[in-house]
């Protein structure tokens, strides 16, 4: 099983990524090789500066690279060899099952709907975060970023997206849908999210269990919580900054030490014909090997074959 990851990618890149390879391949399972996709020469050098002389790290060639404030469908036609497009390109191709970066997101975004395409029946591939929860593990939100505006049918298929992420990736048996809304009572909020609790109500395949609000994120009450990325960004950035806070206040807690986005690595891009995951811009290596650990998970409980049985399009 091979991962690849976008050596180039980030602020911090080449240098991050490489460490952050390191440290993963100190705990990845058997079997598995990862593929550092980015300028061959510069990655060889630092593999031999940090000491690496172990098997499950390899080199691929990528002669250009997408920086963050390029335009994202620009970038991916004018740099065809650049560590995204060609990380993509592997992921098509089968070489690689899964494929992680913490460069541009848009372009992201831009290269899974133009390589893996989204499986067959998905309106919309969203992007999913994790959301600790106060009883321990996680809970994850969908969308946070991908899609701005979601009509009442993309918002019911994060329902059914989410929870088979949550079933498989996060283990929860049976998981508890909730729709992100300004009151719990069924006739609260937009006209959208109105629409979308009357469809998620009646479908057979997930276990919704109403409106949640906002105080909700961190119980028990929902471990799907559906929402347009609009939100969902607004939230995920607030809780962000929550351990930002503490942090400079040099407040430690073991609970919100798991708002730090170093804890899980990245935020999966979940509907798509294959594994993507996407990392923050500022990752660390120990941000970038928990990426990796992620992506792991996802090839190992073959998340992207779940979602086609799920719609049909096998």
């Amino acid at each position: 099983m091979r991962i690849a990851l976008d050596a180039m990618g980030g602020d911090f890149a080449p240098e991050a990524n490489v460490k952050g390879a390191m440290l993963a391949a100190e705990q990845l399972e058997e079997d598995y090789e990862i593929l550092l996709i980015g300028k061959e020469d510069i990655l060889t050098q630092l593999l031999k500066e940090y000491g690496y002389t172990g098997s499950v790290i390899k080199v691929v060639n990528a002669t250009q690279v997408i920086e963050m404030g390029e335009h994202p469908t620009k970038a991916l036609t004018q740099k065809p060899d650049s560590s995204i497009a060609v990380g993509f390109g592997m992921l098509k191709a089968g070489k690689a099952h899964a494929f992680c970066s913490t460069g541009n997101t848009g372009a992201m975004l831009v290269g899974a709907m133009f390589s893996v395409k989204a499986v067959e029946g998905i309106l919309r591939p969203s992007i999913g975060g994790l959301v600790p929860k106060l009883s321990g593990g996680f809970g994850i939100i969908l969308d946070v970023g991908a899609n701005a505006d979601c009509k009442p049918e993309v918002l019911e298929q994060f329902g059914e997206i989410g929870s088979i992420y949550a079933k498989y990736v996060l283990e929860i048996e049976n998981p508890k849908v909730g729709l992100m809304n300004l009151g719990e009572e069924e006739g609260k909020g937009t006209v959208n999210t109105q629409a979308a609790h009357q469809r998620l109500k009646v479908n057979p395949n997930i276990n919704f269990i109403g409106n949640i609000e906002g105080r909700d994120m961190f119980n028990d009450k929902a471990d799907v919580i559906v929402c347009d990325g609009y939100t969902g960004n607004i939230i995920l950035k607030m809780a962000e900054s929550v351990y930002d806070i503490l942090n400079e206040k040099n407040m430690h807690d073991p609970f919100f030490d798991k708002f730090n986005y170093e804890a899980v690595g990245g935020s999966p891009i979940l509907g798509i014909n294959g594994n993507a995951v996407i990392g923050h811009g500022v990752s660390t290596p120990l941000a970038v090997c928990n990426m990796i650990l992620q992506a792991q998970k996802m090839v190992a409980t073959n998340l992207s074959e779940r979602f086609k049985k799920h719609t049909g399009a096998q």
